[in-house]
């Protein structure tokens, strides 16, 4: 995905940056705000009983099918910012892809059991692809190249999305869990609709970031692909809902087809690029060296994205969730993530100021991710053994999001930026894509573990994983120095 790089839009009048990032702030704080709210209450609905209001599938199928859509969504990403590179631009992109999300949230409103689940989530699946990848490149479109003030913006733009995380849950888990699952997702579904007119209405102010694709096919070509992949998608998605439908794949058996596609997609793009003539040697072995922090990235993730799924059972299942005498939801844990990244995000940037260049290299930083989410997981561990028999303390399972925030932080900043410094030249853009893999691997994969757990099996669980994780992290520390030869100076 190419950046644009105008700066034709209005250069003030949103604390000192553009105006066009309030449009952008607030659109992707409601898109963010409509994500993480549906995500919250998503496996409560699937595997709640009917008389509870939910669906009543089996809870490991439940569990799995939410990592499955966590994957999903990061593999159209790579889609989505091909068809706003090459065809309908940016900002056609986000307004389709918003609209095409609240379409989906709309359908999880609707009662119409596990027909219109599906439907939603691939309506969510489809939006999510056009919106989530191009809305950041227009951020950055705002901004001439050498403008300093490019940083800030996009701290401001990411304290959007953080702030739409912490609110979701709290809205949408509350309205779930407390009144009905339906009104949950129907919050979501308001909250990407007052994003689409934020966008509308501040659209003029993004000048021509994002106005165009920045790589257009021939217009003699455009049609013609466009057909094509809109096409193939329809096919996939009418092969899958077939055999969904006719009973030869269920439920089950659909989420082993996408946790296989994500990861066989990877290895794909690996191959392609490792035996292509057009990289240098250098650039061979800087790619060589993205390979243990592309799966880095890929463990984190399978243990990351595990809050919707095993960590949201574990606050629903086995925890107290009395808190001054009121009964919280299960699901405002989900919370504690983004509040988290809120309050330590400038602790972790006035840390690396300070260390210079006495910070740690890139693959230790890498290897501090690792450690700090499979901590996380053995807190879960620390957290049973002390309360035996009794629930979770609630502050003991916050601490477990606080945690694994911790491990974020030393680990996703640093993932685009080290992708681009190693991708090469005649890869760079589909390298980009790639690093979006590694989280729907991860997901994909974790969705085929998350069918290990259950609450009663919860300390094996989390003591196999979080210890495996550790173990990695420790090997990723140790190979650090080999890793940076191979990187050929990119620190």
């Amino acid at each position: 995905m190419s950046t644009s790089t105008v700066a034709d839009a209005p250069q003030r009048g949103f604390f000192g940056h553009p105006r066009g990032l309030s449009t952008l702030f607030f659109t992707e704080m409601w898109e963010r705000f409509s994500y993480y709210g549906m995500r919250a209450i998503l496996g409560y609905y699937l595997y709640f009983s009917v008389a509870e209001g939910g669906l009543g599938i089996p809870q490991s199928t439940a569990l799995s099918l939410v990592g499955i859509y966590g994957a999903s969504v990061y593999m159209t990403g790579i889609v989505g910012g091909w068809i706003a590179d090459r065809l309908i631009g940016g900002q056609r992109a986000v307004f389709y892809g918003g609209f095409v999300i609240m379409l989906g949230h709309l359908c999880l409103a609707v009662p119409g059991g596990m027909a219109t689940v599906l439907l939603g989530l691939v309506l969510l699946i489809i939006g999510t692809g056009l919106l989530k990848p191009n809305v950041s490149n227009i951020v950055g479109g705002l901004y001439s190249e050498d403008d300093t003030r490019r940083d800030a913006g996009f701290s401001i733009y990411y304290m959007g999305i953080n702030v739409g995380g912490f609110l979701a849950p709290l809205v949408c888990g509350w309205l779930g869990e407390k009144v009905n699952w339906h009104f949950g997702f129907g919050a979501a579904a308001v909250g990407m609709a007052l994003g689409l007119v934020q966008f509308a209405l501040g659209r003029k102010h993004l000048g021509s970031a994002g106005q165009a694709p920045v790589n257009p096919l021939p217009a003699d070509r455009k049609s013609g692909v466009l057909g094509r992949a809109i096409g193939i998608a329809v096919l996939f998605v009418l092969v899958l809902g077939g055999l969904f439908a006719t009973g030869l794949i269920g439920l089950d058996g659909l989420v082993n087809v996408i946790s296989a596609i994500s990861a066989l997609l990877p290895i794909g793009y690996f191959a392609v690029m490792l035996s292509s003539r057009q990289i240098t040697e250098v650039e061979r072995d800087r790619l060589l060296a993205y390979i243990p922090l592309f799966l880095a990235t890929a463990l984190f993730f399978l243990l990351f994205e595990q809050q919707p799924n095993t960590l949201a059972n574990l606050a629903e299942a086995d925890t107290d969730l009395t808190v001054f005498g009121y009964a919280i939801p299960a699901s405002w844990f989900q919370s504690i993530n983004s509040l988290a990244i809120i309050a330590l995000s400038p602790l972790f940037a006035a840390l690396w100021f300070k260390l210079g260049d006495r910070q740690p290299n890139t693959p230790r930083k890498f290897a501090g991710g690792l450690l700090f989410v499979g901590v996380a997981f053995l807190w879960v561990v620390l957290s049973k053994v002390l309360v035996g028999q009794d629930k979770h303390l609630p502050i003991m399972l916050a601490l477990v999001f606080v945690i694994m925030t911790v491990g974020e932080l030393m680990l996703s900043p640093v993932g685009l930026s080290v992708t681009t410094k190693l991708a090469p030249q005649a890869f760079s853009s589909q390298t980009m894509g790639l690093y979006f893999l590694a989280p729907a691997m991860g997901q994909g994969l974790g969705a085929q573990m998350v069918k290990l757990y259950s609450v009663q099996d919860q300390v094996p669980y989390f003591t196999a994983i979080g210890a495996a994780t550790i173990a990695c992290g420790v090997l990723l520390f140790i190979g650090s120095r080999s890793i940076r030869r191979y990187m050929h100076g990119v620190r």
